[in-house]
C-alpha cells in the first residue's frame, strides 16, 4: 500500500499560480503511474494529469493542457502539479492517486488507481 499526502492548495485570484505536492510513502517501489484528479461540488471526479513513475511520460486533460505541468522527484517520492493561469473553473478538491498494485494503462480513469490522498482544496476567485 502507498500512503499519499497532498499539500499546496489555497485561494488564488484568476490568472494566478499554485503548486501542489503529493508525498508518497510505503510501497512506492511498486508504483507505475501517479495521477492528479479533481472534484468540484456536485460533479464527478475528473482526470487532470498523470505521469509514469519510471519513464516520466506525462498526460494531461485538454482543459489544463498548456497551463498545468506534472512532474516527479523520484528521490523524494514526490509528485508535483504546477498550475498556472488558473481559472475559476479550476476550483475543486485536488486528489493525488497512485497506480501501485498492477499496471492498467488507463490513466484517465479513477478506477485504475489503487491509493488516494485526502485531497487539497483549490479555490480560484474571479
Amino acid at each position: 500500500q502507498v500512503q499519499l499526502v497532498e499539500s499546496g492548495g489555497g485561494l488564488v485570484q484568476a490568472g494566478g499560480s499554485l503548486r501542489l505536492s503529493c508525498a508518497a510513502s510505503g510501497r512506492t517501489f511498486g508504483v507505475y503511474t501517479m495521477g492528479w484528479f479533481r472534484q468540484a461540488p456536485g460533479k464527478e471526479r475528473e482526470f487532470v494529469a498523470a505521469i509514469s513513475w519510471s519513464a516520466g511520460s506525462t498526460y494531461y486533460a485538454d482543459s489544463v493542457k498548456g497551463r498545468f505541468t506534472i512532474s516527479r522527484d523520484n528521490a523524494k517520492n514526490t509528485v508535483y502539479l504546477q498550475m498556472n493561469s488558473l481559472k475559476p473553473e479550476d476550483t475543486a478538491v485536488y486528489y493525488c492517486a497512485a497506480e501501485s498494485k498492477r499496471y492498467r494503462g488507463r490513466y484517465r480513469l479513477p478506477s485504475s488507481y489503487d491509493d488516494w490522498g485526502q485531497g487539497t482544496q483549490v479555490a480560484v476567485s474571479s
